[in-house]
């Protein structure tokens, strides 16, 4: 059995002289929490309404648990939960119904799974859906999402139009349901969520993927700030060619260390430090490095595939 649950090949997908997504590979492995990440336009929806089977691709293929995600899409839609970014529920429903409809639809005997969903996320199900606010709607929306008994959720901006402590229910809720043994694609545009939940994280630009990040590496990493007072000895053997290493020439330096902080101790101790600062390097200065600047930046045209 494949430890992928799902995978992409040269995925691309055109609309005219617009490329939305090109030549995307990414792997889904089972049982993780995986992140997509990237600003608005970067091709995150376009690449999960293609593993959804709603588009068709230009080029490429997706598969979920080695199904054609468009030509298989009925078979694979038994394989996924899915919560679109834009939440449209039945207006004139009481939430307990549209509970109940999403549990019948997929003939699961989830009902009562969803009921205690909704009770963690504090909702009230006697409401009418025309009648609930953004954020209760998008609850409720959570609530059938994540009730259902399927391998994959896919789960796209799913604390949007939430409060901040309803926000950490539903990651929290989401690790559940990775112990569980489920796999989670996890799009969003808030850093701290991607980070707390991911295990991996892919960075999307302009419809290319150009970051894979795996997010116990990132934790290892840090960022040192000091100001020396004399001459920065030479970095020895062992460290050379692993550090990044910025001087300003006037005795500020920042460090970048691409792993652990022990091996860099005992060197560290040896310089002429004025003032030490030392930090972990997040999420944030990934992304950074990869869009800072770049929102105002064209999207892909389209090229011949000769």
């Amino acid at each position: 059995m494949s430890s992928n649950v799902a995978e992409t090949h040269g995925l691309t997908k055109r609309y005219g002289s617009l490329t939305a997504l090109v030549d995307c590979d990414i792997e889904v492995h089972r049982g993780e929490i995986f992140g997509l990440l990237g600003p608005n336009g970067s091709g995150k929806t376009t690449l999960i309404r293609l593993l959804m089977g709603f588009l068709r691709p230009t080029r490429g293929e997706a598969r979920i648990l080695d199904h054609d995600c468009y030509r298989q899409s009925v078979e694979v839609h038994r394989f996924v939960s899915y919560l679109p970014g834009d939440v449209r529920l039945f207006r004139q429903m009481r939430g307990r119904d549209v509970l109940r409809f999403f549990s019948d639809v997929r003939n699961q005997q989830n009902f009562d799974r969803s009921l205690a969903l909704a009770d963690r996320l504090e909702l009230d199900l006697h409401r009418r859906v025309a009648f609930c606010s953004t954020g209760m709607r998008q609850k409720l929306a959570i609530a059938a999402v994540l009730a259902a008994e399927v391998a994959l959720l896919i789960l796209d901006e799913p604390t949007a139009n939430l409060d901040p402590t309803i926000r950490g229910d539903v990651i929290e809720l989401v690790r559940e349901a990775r112990r569980a043994g489920r796999t989670i694609m996890f799009s969003s545009h808030v850093l701290s969520e991607v980070e707390t939940a991911c295990d991996r994280v892919v960075l999307l630009r302009r419809g290319r993927l150009v970051h894979t990040q795996v997010i116990s590496e990132l934790r290892r990493r840090h960022r040192i700030f000091a100001t020396l007072t004399g001459p920065m000895p030479l970095v020895p053997p062992e460290l050379d060619g692993s550090l990044r290493i910025e001087d300003d020439g006037s005795g500020r330096i920042m460090i970048e260390t691409p792993g652990e902080l022990a091996p860099l101790l005992g060197w560290l101790a040896e310089l002429p430090l004025a003032e030490v600062k030392i930090e972990p390097i997040g999420l944030q200065a990934v992304y950074d490095h990869y869009h800072k600047g770049s929102a105002h930046e064209p999207r892909v045209v389209a090229q011949s595939d000769s």
